[in-house]
């Protein structure tokens, strides 16, 4: 065996945590992004948000404009190419000293903020953040409130208040480690007989909302509907109790055969179950409905089509003045307090160098997309063209990698409505006589059928295929029936309606 020396030149990534802090922020939804800022200027005394306004030339420009400007001039591009990224990514004077009169020169930290009191109201004025805080009652809560009306022994009250903590976010009766009747696990544990248990069970399912420690639909329903004052009450009890598998097949006839009555007894019995609720628990369950907040606005003018991004709530962030005066007077004391705040400063740098980054990589690819996807701006979703990333990632000269974490979480405004950038990638259809189809107008097409159908006479599957094949879409029954699941329609045995 022969040791040999040789050189050889090769060029790789250099994932440096900047780097890496650079993609993590590129990936944030909006919401991530403002906790991870909020979490940054906790740990980083350096970090401070404006109070007020800087008003100059900036404050006549549209929304977004700043911020890119800012970063089309500060932040370059952190593609994943070897050459490029291990040099951009390190720090121009190296892990020692900082030239802090070159730094403090070049970089502008009198950005604009957004201004969160646009009413000037004196802040000691306003009432404090706990004041208004509203702690919404849930459904234990809720029912402990009615429990304490009723006249109970000290055995019912042990069992109602197991019964009562052991509900789920539907409100229904169930024990993740137990297969039969919860109610048996539940009884032995207070130490009461079975009778006491089940009639204390009848009591709280009887409170409001009615139907709750159910252990299953049919017990909920059928609760509910001896509850109901109506003439047809009854009659809909006994389906509920006898034909649930009928009920959810829509099959009406049989169950008026088995019933003995007429169909148009059991259609007017069923309409009754409108009125009832098959989650009794879900109007308490604390989950405060989640409202989406663009992070770029397409508008429209003239012909054209403008991206405005959208920097409301994300502070504008810069160094705190305090120590930005220090760092301008020589003033910071020697030895690892000056570390300190190297390596603070660093940290900030990259920090609000990254956000730039996102924000102008947000546009670059929302604007990409809007050239590809100019018909569906137009004329709606019947006119998405299919698109992959490679399109974008090709068209604005960054990686494929980066188009799909951008697109991830992140939300455009349109005069279509509010999507996700993710919406407007689809796998392309063949279509006979003309372009390939998006998946997304396919999907679009089959819910419009279905919306047009005859409620009495809804169309199969494969009736569903043939008229798509009249406007010169061919695919297959099992891309039907996949589709039709997505959208969440159900089959056509179940979208069948007597009334």
């Amino acid at each position: 065996m022969e040791l040999r020396q040789s050189l050889k030149l090769s060029q790789q990534l250099v994932m440096t945590p900047q780097l890496q802090q650079a993609i993590k922020l590129l990936q944030l939804s909006r919401m991530e992004l403002i906790e991870q800022v909020r979490e940054e200027m906790e740990q980083n005394p350096l970090l401070e948000q404006p109070d007020e306004t800087v008003e100059g030339d900036m404050s006549d420009k549209a929304p977004g404009e700043a911020s890119l400007e800012a970063a089309n001039a500060e932040t370059p591009d952190f593609e994943p190419k070897a050459s490029e990224n291990a040099q951009e990514v390190k720090p121009e004077q190296g892990p020692g000293e900082i030239d802090w009169d070159a730094y403090l020169n070049s970089y502008q930290f009198n950005e604009p903020t957004t201004p969160s009191n646009k009413g000037n109201v004196d802040m000691e004025d306003l009432p404090s953040f706990e004041a208004n805080l509203v702690k919404k009652e849930d459904l234990v809560d809720h029912l402990h409130e009615q429990l304490s009306g009723l006249d109970m022994n000290d055995a019912e009250q042990r069992i109602a208040l197991l019964i009562i903590g052991n509900l789920d976010d539907d409100g229904y009766l169930k024990l993740a480690d137990v297969d039969g009747d919860p109610l048996i696990r539940l009884a032995n544990e207070a130490d009461v007989p079975m009778a006491v248990a089940e009639r204390t069970l009848r009591r709280i399912q009887h409170l409001e909302p009615k139907g709750c420690a159910s252990r299953d639909l049919q017990e909920c329903l059928l609760i509910q509907a001896t509850c109901l004052k109506d003439p047809q009450a009854a009659l809909l009890g006994a389906i509920i109790k006898r034909h649930m598998k009928l009920l959810e097949s829509k099959n009406l006839p049989a169950i008026a055969r088995d019933l003995k009555v007429t169909l148009d007894e059991v259609i007017g019995a069923t309409k009754l179950l409108n009125k009832l609720d098959p989650k009794p628990g879900r109007n308490f369950s604390g989950e405060d409905a989640q409202y989406i907040t663009p992070d770029v606005y397409v508008y429209k003018l003239s012909d054209e089509y403008t991206v405005v991004l959208n920097d409301d709530g994300l502070s504008k962030l810069r160094i705190s003045d305090a120590y930005r005066q220090a760092l301008r007077g020589g003033q910071l004391p020697s030895g690892t307090t000056k570390e300190f705040v190297q390596d603070k400063l660093r940290s900030a740098m990259w920090l609000i160098r990254s956000i730039h980054q996102r924000q102008r990589t947000i546009y670059k690819v929302t604007e990409s997309i809007v050239k590809f996807q100019k018909d569906f701006l137009d004329k709606g979703i019947a006119h998405l063209k299919p698109l992959i990333l490679r399109d974008v990632a090709e068209d604005i000269g960054m990686h494929e990698s980066t188009v799909s974490r951008v697109t991830t979480a992140k939300y455009v405004h349109t005069p279509q409505g509010i999507f996700e950038l993710k919406y407007f990638f689809n796998s392309s259809i063949a279509r006979t006589g003309g372009d390939d189809i998006a998946s997304e107008a396919v999907k679009n097409h089959i819910k419009q059928i279905v919306s047009q159908e005859d409620p009495k006479n809804p169309y199969s599957d494969q009736r569903i295929v043939e008229l798509l094949k009249a406007q010169g879409i061919e695919i297959a029954r099992r891309t039907v029936a996949k589709y039709r699941e997505v959208l969440g329609v159900l089959p056509s045995s179940k979208r069948k309606k007597y009334y």
